[in-house]
C-alpha cells in the first residue's frame, strides 16, 4: 500500500512559485537576480487598512470568527458587488476564504465528481487544472492564440462543451496575458453558455481594478443575468489594494453552493484571520482613490516593457488590455543557440538559460498550458523592469 495519495501524482508544484524560490535562492548566493516571476504588487499595503487591522487588534478581535467571514465583511462584499458590478446579492450569499484560491478549491470540492469536466482557456493560471485535478475532474483546455489576443471565441467554446461539462473557468484580466473582454465579447461567450444549463460558471475577477485605457471592466453575470443562478463570482483584496500576504478572498453566488463551501472550509480552516478580516472592512468600504493612481503606474510599466521587449531580437509581446502580466512571445528564438551552447528547443529552455546567463527570473509559457512564451510580472519598479528588459535584449542578441 503506497503511503501518499493516488490524488498527488495527477499535480504539479506551482511554477510560478517556483521560479520566484529560484530566485530568492540565487540571490542569497550572491546572484544579480531580477526576479518578474511573482504576481504581486510591490506597492505597500495603504495606510487606512492597516491602520483598521490595528484598530482591530487593540479591540481584541482576535478570536475565531465565522467560518463564512465577519458579518461587517460578507456585508462590505454585498455592497461592493452592488456598487462596482450591479450585482444584488444577501449577505448569505456570500464567503470569505483565506486567498482566492481556498474560495476556488472550495468550489470544486463541492461540487466536481470522478469524470466531471471542467473548461479552462489556455494560458490559464498555473492552479486552475492542479485544483481540479486534486478534486477529482477532469480539465479540458481550450487554446487561444496570440494573433486573438489570447482571447477564447464562442466557437471554441461552444466546442468544447460536452454533456459532461460541469464548469467553465473565466479569468479576465488574465492571467497570465493580461487579455481582458470587452462588454460585446463577454456577451458573445454568455449567449453561448445560456444554451448549456448544466454549465456553471466560475469567474475569477481578482484583477478587476487593473485595466487600462478607456477599457471598461464587466463580469459574466454582470452581462447576462440569465446565469445568475449558476454563477460564482471570485474576487479579493490582494492586488489592487496591494494585500497577498493578508490572504483574503470572497465570492458571491448561488445559497446552495455558498453554504457546501461554507461546510468544507469549516473541516478545513474555518475562518480567515480575524485582523486581516477587520482590514479587508477597510479596503471595500474606505477610500478608492489610490487605485486609478496605481493604475497609472502600472501603465506606464506597461507600455515601457512592451516597447523594450518588441526590440529585442525574436521576441513578439503584444500590449494586454489589463492585470500587470505581458506573455510575449519567443518563437523567434526556437532552434537558436544559447551563449551557454546550449540549443534552445522550449520555451522552458529560454527563461532557464535567461536565468542562467544575465539573472533574469520569468515564467515558462507552457506552465500557463500555451507556448512558446513565457510570462513577466510588470509589478516592480521602472529601474529594475528597464535593466531585465536591457538584459533580456542581450540575450537574445546572443542567440545565434
Amino acid at each position: 500500500m503506497a503511503f501518499l495519495a493516488d490524488a498527488l501524482s495527477r499535480v504539479k508544484p506551482s511554477a510560478t512559485i517556483a521560479v520566484s524560490q529560484k530566485a530568492r535562492e540565487l540571490k542569497a548566493k550572491g546572484r544579480d537576480v531580477i526576479g518578474l516571476g511573482a504576481g504581486e504588487p510591490d506597492f505597500d499595503t495603504p495606510d487606512n487598512i492597516k491602520a483598521a487591522a490595528v484598530a482591530a487588534i487593540e479591540r481584541g478581535e482576535t478570536k475565531y470568527t465565522p467560518v463564512s467571514g465577519i458579518p461587517e465583511l460578507r456585508e462590505a462584499i454585498v455592497r461592493k458587488f452592488k456598487r462596482e458590478n450591479n450585482l444584488e446579492y444577501t449577505a448569505a450569499q456570500t464567503i470569505v476564504g483565506t486567498g482566492g484560491k481556498q474560495i476556488l478549491f472550495n468550489a470544486f470540492m463541492a461540487t466536481l465528481n470522478p469524470g466531471d469536466e471542467v473548461i479552462i482557456p489556455a494560458p490559464y493560471w498555473v492552479s486552475y487544472p492542479e485544483m481540479v485535478a486534486l478534486c477529482g475532474g477532469t480539465p479540458v483546455f481550450v487554446a487561444t492564440t496570440q494573433e486573438n489576443n489570447f482571447k477564447l471565441t464562442p466557437e471554441a467554446l461552444e466546442k468544447a462543451i460536452t454533456p459532461k461539462t460541469k464548469w467553465f473557468v473565466f479569468n479576465s484580466p488574465s492571467n497570465p496575458s493580461g487579455a481582458a473582454y470587452s462588454h460585446a465579447e463577454l456577451k458573445a461567450l454568455t449567449d453561448v453558455l445560456v444554451k448549456h444549463d448544466q454549465v456553471w460558471i466560475l469567474t475569477d475577477d481578482m484583477y478587476e481594478h487593473l485595466t487600462y485605457g478607456d477599457f471598461k471592466f464587466a463580469t459574466p453575470v454582470e452581462v447576462e443575468p440569465k446565469l445568475y443562478d449558476r454563477t460564482l463570482t471570485m474576487n479579493g483584496v490582494s492586488k489592487a489594494y496591494a494585500m497577498t500576504g493578508w490572504r483574503i478572498g470572497y465570492a458571491a453566488g448561488p445559497l446552495a453552493l455558498i453554504k457546501a463551501m461554507d461546510m468544507i472550509q469549516g473541516q478545513q480552516t474555518s475562518g480567515a484571520c480575524s485582523i486581516a478580516q477587520w482590514a479587508a472592512v477597510e479596503a471595500l468600504n474606505g477610500p478608492q482613490d489610490f487605485i486609478p493612481e496605481n493604475k497609472k503606474i502600472f501603465e506606464g510599466r506597461r507600455d515601457l516593457v512592451v516597447s523594450m521587449l518588441n526590440q529585442a531580437k525574436g521576441i513578439a509581446c503584444p500590449s494586454p488590455e489589463g492585470a500587470f502580466y505581458v506573455y510575449p512571445s519567443c518563437k523567434g528564438l526556437i532552434g537558436k543557440t544559447a551563449p551557454s551552447g546550449k540549443v534552445i528547443e522550449t520555451d522552458e529552455d529560454f527563461v532557464s538559460e535567461l536565468l542562467e546567463s544575465e539573472g533574469v527570473a520569468v515564467v515558462h509559457g507552457s506552465a500557463f498550458g500555451l507556448g512558446p512564451n513565457f510570462r513577466i510580472s510588470y509589478a516592480t519598479s521602472e529601474e529594475l523592469l528597464e535593466e531585465a528588459c536591457k538584459r533580456i535584449q542581450r540575450f537574445c542578441a546572443a542567440c545565434k
